[in-house]
């Protein structure tokens, strides 16, 4: 063990990318441990606030990210152990931030809810693609040229060719195979040719009702694949994504939101306008806000 540790990460120059791969894992884990304590009310661990504000764990991930970042830049020439320490800080503050990926990208706290679980999609891809840089391979089949010429321009082609395969396999719905697919180029031309799966980008511009070239056969077959083949799996990844993070199970408020306004204002009854929509809609999200604040011992 000692000697592959010695030839595959110290000899390789990847301690510093050793160390925030394990400080994102190790991180991400205990921050896990943490919110699921405090949502099950289990001994002194409560929320981090300042009087009624509740500061978000994201908060010290930008800070820690940018104390490892800018240590990182100053003491990467002077010494690779302090290197790697300021790396394994960067990786802390990348878990933290990552963990609440769902809170920036939808602009409000979904943690619990269905939408978060991108938050943990997010850390496990930069766990897969930090795993994979560890193993020496390389995105795109970056590799050095010949130092020639053409040996440039043929590197510089495949790297092009790939990276189109990529955008394609990923607009057909297909996220994990484009991003293995980055290290394992063949995975993107079977990501590339096979179907798009029903609710992707790819579908809704070229085979859906409406679309440029609606093909309803192709968009039968993939709703039937993604019922057969995709929806196990899905629910596998589900079920060991909340075995590790804990279960997503609280009701989408935007999704609640939906609802009520349908009951309100059911089919036959004049609309409403969007200024109106949009005003219910802020309402009831301030109604959700305060009784989110009158529960945080729930929420991290």
């Amino acid at each position: 063990m000692d000697d592959f540790f010695r030839e595959r990460i110290l000899e390789t120059g990847r301690l510093p990318l050793f160390c925030f791969f394990v400080a994102l894992i190790a991180a991400f884990v205990l921050t896990r441990i943490n919110v699921r304590l405090i949502r099950a009310k289990i001994g002194w661990f409560g929320n981090v606030g300042v009087g009624d504000m509740h500061i978000h764990h994201v908060v010290f991930g930008v800070v820690l990210t940018l104390l490892g970042g800018v240590a990182g830049l100053v003491v990467s020439g002077l010494s690779q152990g302090w290197y790697a320490v300021t790396a394994a800080v960067f990786g802390a503050g990348a878990a933290l931030i990552l963990d609440e990926f769902a809170l920036i990208l939808h602009l409000r706290d979904v943690y619990w809810e269905e939408e978060g679980r991108a938050s943990v999609d997010a850390v496990f891809t930069a766990i897969a693609i930090t795993g994979l840089l560890l193993t020496g391979l390389r995105p795109l089949g970056w590799e050095n040229s010949d130092g020639t010429p053409r040996g440039a321009w043929l590197t510089a082609g495949v790297i092009v060719a790939n990276l189109a395969l990529a955008v394609v396999t990923l607009l057909k719905g297909k996220i994990w195979t484009g991003l293995a697919g980055l290290f394992l180029p063949p995975l993107l031309i079977v990501g590339a040719v096979r179907l798009a799966r029903p609710g992707s980008p790819w579908a809704h511009w070229f085979m859906a009702p409406g679309s440029r070239r609606p093909r309803p056969r192709k968009m039968a077959t993939a709703v039937h694949r993604e019922r057969r083949w995709r929806r196990p799996v899905i629910q596998a990844k589900i079920a060991f994504q909340e075995f590790v993070s804990g279960r997503h199970d609280l009701p989408s408020t935007r999704r609640l939101v939906r609802l009520q306004e349908r009951h309100e204002h059911p089919a036959g009854q004049e609309r409403v306008t969007g200024r109106e929509r949009a005003a219910g809609r802020g309402h009831h999200e301030g109604a959700a806000g305060r009784d989110g604040r009158e529960h945080t011992a729930s929420r991290e």
